[in-house]
């Protein structure tokens, strides 16, 4: 997607720009877990040392909750472009789409910061057995001694990052079916309908995995149901995205025949 998006001038338009920059988070945020996850099954070495567990879970939340930012932001360049579209190259120029992704990146990288300042200031003297595939904020917690304070305090964190992106999607969203429920024609409610079904599809798989690891009551707390969602959105949604944003898009698509059969042509 990221070469497809350089080299097509078609798609050199704010929403596969935000695209562009979702399908690198994408690689990073995987490229944290899945190595090492893979390595660790295959020789069966399973020990991480107390600075590589923190600073893959620092890169691991900083990743995730970019992309939770550029999920919005694509949302908010969803909402403008049906809304206002007569106002759209104004609203959404290249300072203000670059500004947009360098801020998701600011919140992401604070909010990792957090979230590592107060895991890595507790006391872990019960197990040094972290009991999932990564190190993630829920098994690191449960390894710790007097962590209600830091437990209430990331959860705050999760909550704040995980509901304030989600609700700038539906709440861009619920005026955009408000928009295009006046349109009359029905192949216009189709068109507009059909620039939203990839991004509303990759939200839909995103947000609930980690709704349903992160933001659920302890008490349904479930190793088993936490370790197949968090693999899940670390290895299965990376990989679903790209598909997501090329077999239903028709602009992708068409992009993707024309630079083959270029550069088929001029071998």
């Amino acid at each position: 997607m990221i070469i497809l998006i350089r080299i097509s001038a078609q798609l050199h338009t704010p929403m596969y720009f935000f695209l562009c920059n979702l399908s690198m988070a994408d690689i990073c945020y995987s490229s944290v877990i899945t190595p090492r996850m893979l390595t660790s099954f295959l020789t069966g070495y399973k020990s991480i040392s107390f600075d590589a567990c923190f600073a893959q879970l620092y890169f691991f939340v900083a990743l995730v909750c970019t992309e939770c930012f550029l999920l919005a932001t694509m949302a908010y360049d969803r909402y403008v472009a049906i809304c206002n579209p007569l106002l759209y190259p104004t609203i959404m120029s290249q300072n203000i789409c670059v500004t947009l992704v360098a801020g998701s990146g600011f919140l992401g990288l604070t909010n990792a910061m957090l979230t590592v300042c107060f895991l890595s200031s507790l006391h872990f003297c019960d197990s040094n057995i972290i009991r999932h595939f990564f190190c993630d904020t829920p098994p690191l917690i449960a390894l710790a001694s007097d962590h209600y304070v830091t437990e209430m305090t990331i959860s705050l964190l999760a909550g704040y990052t995980t509901l304030a992106s989600l609700l700038i999607i539906l709440l861009s969203y619920i005026l955009i079916l408000a928009t295009i429920l006046k349109i009359r024609s029905a192949q216009g409610r189709r068109k507009a309908f059909s620039t939203c079904t990839s991004h509303l599809t990759a939200v839909s798989v995103f947000y609930g995995t980690l709704i349903f690891t992160y933001l659920r009551p302890n008490t349904s707390y479930s190793l088993g149901q936490d370790q197949v969602a968090s693999v899940f959105y670390t290895v299965v949604v990376p990989m679903l995205n790209p598909m997501i944003y090329s077999l239903r898009n028709k602009e992708v698509k068409e992009a993707f025949k024309k630079s083959v059969g270029i550069k088929w042509g001029s071998g």
